[in-house]
């Protein structure tokens, strides 16, 4: 990808430091700015699902506070050394990458208010991974409490001209992940056993019908939309019509 682009930011969104240690989260990052020419970014989260692989989670927001201490150190060629509760590095520890950056813009996702606020210290962007609500999006800005620090929604996207058949994809390509973030969106008030409203956790419909939605996300106050995979009955399709159908709709405001 980054030699086929030139203008687009490249990066994950997002890593844990749980899977993947800071030094190589560094690494991968460092490098993915090398080769894109400084157009890298890093998302990280505390990521879900980590217990099926037996990773207990303690103080996990402590964990990333280390994490980013670690990774920064790192990108900025820092040889100081850092003792952390969960992370170490002995002075003079480097990368064994090459470094096109002093620092890459960082990406906090979370859907907490404790970690935001801190976000709002140490990031550049806090996504809302998984929420297409844009009820949600002023309430995060509240957590952020920073306004420099830009808020990213990003949610499972299906657009097809059967839009119908969109919302019946993305029902089925959302559903892992409403156990896991129906519950934390605080502007949702749900009875026991009450399926959580669809579109506030997904992007689909027709090319219309999606612009539609990215509007409404930006004029919550969203900085920046993005549209998740499966995108489409494949992502060829997907992405083509996203492009091709949906960029031109958000250009001209309609």
């Amino acid at each position: 990808m980054a030699r086929v682009t030139e203008r687009i930011r490249l990066g994950p969104a997002a890593l844990n430091p749980f899977t993947l240690h800071p030094y190589e989260i560094a690494g991968q990052v460092a490098t993915l700015d090398a080769v894109s020419g400084g157009r890298a970014y890093l998302g990280l989260a505390r990521g879900a699902w980590l217990d099926k692989l037996g990773i207990e989670e303690e103080r996990p927001l402590a964990a990333l506070r280390e994490a980013v201490t670690v990774i920064t150190a790192l990108l900025a060629g820092d040889e100081a050394g850092f003792a952390g509760k969960r992370f170490t590095l002995e002075p003079g520890t480097v990368l064994t990458y090459p470094r096109e950056r002093d620092s890459v813009p960082l990406m906090i996702g979370t859907w907490g208010p404790e970690t935001a606020r801190w976000a709002g210290t140490v990031a550049d962007e806090l996504k809302l991974g998984g929420s297409a609500n844009p009820d949600l999006v002023p309430v995060a800005r509240g957590w952020l409490d920073n306004p420099d620090v830009r808020v990213v929604v990003g949610a499972v996207t299906v657009v097809d001209e059967d839009g119908d058949w969109a919302r019946e994809r993305a029902r089925v390509a959302v559903e892992p992940y409403l156990g896991v973030v129906a519950h934390l969106d605080p502007t949702l008030v749900l009875e026991p056993g009450e399926p959580p409203p669809l579109e506030r956790f997904c992007i689909a419909g027709t090319p219309e019908e999606v612009a539609e939605r990215v509007l409404e996300l930006w004029d919550a106050g969203a900085d920046r939309v993005e549209l998740g995979t499966p995108q489409g009955r494949t992502a060829l399709t997907g992405v083509g019509l996203v492009c091709d159908r949906v960029l031109p709709l958000l250009r001209t405001g309609r």
